[in-house]
């Protein structure tokens, strides 16, 4: 199928070079340092290190010392719109996604109305459209209303532009809804996303189950809640031969029902969070309203469980799960709070700091892992080739920062990183071909 088009404002293309930078794509097999020239929005050229003439009309980047990766694409943000703009919106959402390194961002539907029915989605890819600043892709929901009851119109949805259907933020507790949904989707494509949770062993809990959630008095939610789920809709998928994402996996036995599901030649995938890799339930003993996300941090075990699937395979992408909340709706008692992070502006330079620094995951795969939800949603995968849309973000490996010191680009700040150490800064992202985030004390010098 041919790849669908995503929403952006549009803004004047880059021509620029980028000097002396390591280049590092690993779908292309590059992995070495270069000169890098973009016109018009797209690379043209790539030759050796210092090589090309700076005698042209653009700017001049010195990469020297700095990496030039594909951007990336989050396949599951939060941004909000329409109806919560409190919290973010397309231009505040697409600002923290550049300024994280991503190129792409998926948004969820479960706005306010939720995106159900194909004028409401027209509507928030036109309002996308003059607002965001990297491109921005939309599921529907799977049912109307997100409420599991009856299914949406979704040919038409799919027609007007839905990459795949989600009733994120709840499941899809009917498995006949869920068997229907999969039937349309043959018929009609996209990529069903499934929030994996049963209600019957969640509600009323706020953290993961064990012994620290019953040391503090808070109600736990097991983690059998999501990998049971996850098991039933594998098979469920299986049996229709249907098209099933994953999200947010976070513990040892859903990890072990996706391989199992991959093995059988099932069509499904599965991405997993920063927050999920990097936290276990014993950040959450300070009652840190910032923790509190959906699917809760789990055990070491289940930490270390994601990080071998990531590493295998198993788990084919990282998501960010951006949930931005006001900061009213947080600074409330942990158990009455939201569930939800932010985490478009921390996600690389966190998992680069704790799994690549340490020679947990080779940055190679990292940026694999944070470029393949492309291909999971028929988007075009970012790659340093040239005759390509420039979709590419320079970082500064070594770059110390403490995450939100000088502010966000998000209008919410629950991140569960704030005030980390991180290594690892995004100096510049283009998107699309435009310049859409630059950092702040990142020189550039113009052509003469």
């Amino acid at each position: 199928m041919a790849a669908r088009q995503l929403a952006h404002s549009e803004m004047p293309l880059a021509s620029l070079l980028v000097r002396e930078a390591h280049l590092l794509d690993p779908r292309a097999g590059i992995d070495g340092p270069a000169d890098v020239l973009i016109e018009n929005g797209r690379i043209v050229e790539i030759a050796e290190p210092s090589t090309l003439s700076t005698e042209r009309r653009g700017e001049v980047l010195e990469g020297r010392g700095r990496h030039l990766l594909p951007a990336f694409v989050d396949p599951h943000v939060h941004l909000r719109s329409p109806g919560q703009e409190h919290k973010e919106d397309f231009e505040t959402g697409t600002r923290a996604a550049a300024a994280g390194g991503f190129g792409a961002v998926i948004a969820m539907p479960n706005t306010d109305p939720v995106l159900d029915s194909a004028p409401l989605l027209r509507s928030a890819t036109e309002a996308a459209g003059r607002e965001a600043r990297v491109p921005v892709g939309f599921l529907a929901t799977i049912s109307k209303g997100s409420d599991g009851q009856e299914l949406t119109e979704m040919a038409e949805l799919r027609a007007a532009g839905a990459l795949g259907f989600t009733d994120d933020g709840r499941p899809v507790t009917s498995a006949g809804l869920l068997r229907k949904a999969l039937q349309y989707q043959r018929l009609c494509g996209g990529v069903l996303t499934l929030h994996e949770e049963d209600p019957s062993l969640s509600r009323g809990g706020s953290m993961c189950e064990g012994a620290l959630s019953a040391a503090l008095g808070v109600g736990g939610i097991p983690t059998i809640s999501e990998s049971t789920m996850v098991a039933r809709d594998a098979e469920l998928a299986g049996y229709e031969s249907g098209r099933v994402h994953f999200q947010h996996l976070s513990c040892e036995a859903s990890v072990r029902a996706l391989a199992a599901a991959k093995e059988r030649g099932y069509d499904v995938s599965g991405e997993v969070t920063p927050h999920h890799l990097l936290l276990t339930d014993e950040d959450v003993r300070g009652l840190d309203t910032r923790m509190k996300m959906n699917p809760p941090l789990a055990s070491e075990q289940d930490r270390q469980a994601i990080i071998e699937g990531l590493r295998s395979g198993v788990i084919d992408c990282v998501a960010t799960d951006h949930a931005p909340h006001s900061r009213e709706e947080k600074e409330v008692p942990f158990e009455q709070a939201p569930m939800g992070t932010t985490g478009l502006e921390t996600a690389f330079a966190a998992l680069y700091t704790e799994l690549v620094l340490p020679g947990i995951v080779d940055l190679a795969l990292l940026v694999e892992r944070m470029t393949a939800a492309a291909a999971l949603f028929e988007l075009p995968t970012p790659t340093l080739l040239v005759g390509e849309a420039a979709n590419v973000t320079l970082v500064d490996l070594e770059s110390k920062w403490f995450a939100g010191e000088h502010g966000w680009g998000s209008r919410s700040d629950n991140c569960c990183f704030a005030g980390r150490r991180l290594r690892g800064k995004v100096l510049l992202t283009v998107a699309a071909g435009a310049i859409a985030f630059r950092e702040r004390a990142f020189s550039v010098v113009s052509a003469r």
